[in-house]
Parts: C-alpha cells; sequence; structure tokens
C-alpha cells in the first residue's frame, strides 16, 4: 500500500491506494499520527480512498481511531471518493453515521472547511 500527504487549504489530505488490512494499517498511523502531534489547531483530515481496492476490519479500525483522535483534539475527518464496495462496507458497519463521506477530495475539504 502507498500512503502519501499533502496539505491542501489547510487540510491534511491522505491519499491511500492498495489494501488497507491488518499488514498495511499501520502504514496509514505512521503518516498521520505525526501530522497530528505537529498540529497546532484542530486538524482537518481528509481521507481519500479511491486508490483503495480492499479494506478489513484492522483497516477499519485504523481509520474509525484516527477519527477518534481528531475529534479528541477538536477538529475534523472525512472519507472521500469511495469505491462501492468501500461505500457498501462503510453503510454495512454504520460508519457512514459517524464519518462524513464525500464524493472528492475537493468536496471534503470544501464541506470541511464551511462546516459541512
Amino acid at each position: 500500500m502507498s500512503v502519501k500527504a499533502k496539505h491542501d487549504r489547510g487540510c491534511l489530505v491522505v491519499s491511500l491506494c492498495g489494501e488497507l488490512d491488518l499488514k498495511t494499517a499501520g502504514e496509514l498511523k505512521a503518516t498521520v499520527d505525526p501530522a497530528l502531534l505537529e498540529a497546532r489547531t484542530a486538524p482537518t483530515v481528509v481521507l481519500d480512498l479511491s486508490g483503495v481496492n480492499f479494506m478489513d476490519s484492522s483497516g477499519m479500525g485504523a481509520i474509525l481511531g484516527r477519527y477518534r483522535t481528531v475529534s479528541q483534539m477538536g477538529g475534523k475527518l472525512a472519507v472521500c471518493s469511495l469505491t462501492p464496495q468501500l461505500r457498501k462496507l462503510f453503510e454495512l458497519t454504520g460508519l457512514t453515521r459517524i464519518i462524513p463521506v464525500f464524493a472528492s477530495q475537493d468536496d471534503a475539504v470544501v464541506g470541511l472547511q464551511g462546516g459541512e
């Protein structure tokens, strides 16, 4: 799996590509957690999952863990660009009721900055 992070209009945008599972969930944590520690204000994080072709419960747990951390810091986290399979997984597990889902990176950045 590859994890790439960039800043876009004050948001940390993390793009994931590949499988997000027990083997690779640590890569997501290793990329996002240090950036959260450096945040001087409430962080705004967008996880772009357009390149994720498989996710298991460990991947979901890694996303939920980052959501909890960001929320405790007074920030916001959203996901975007879900494949149909990931959208179904998010709906079946109820994560769509907890984590905002946007169609694209741009929609997510704008949506989080505008208070959803």
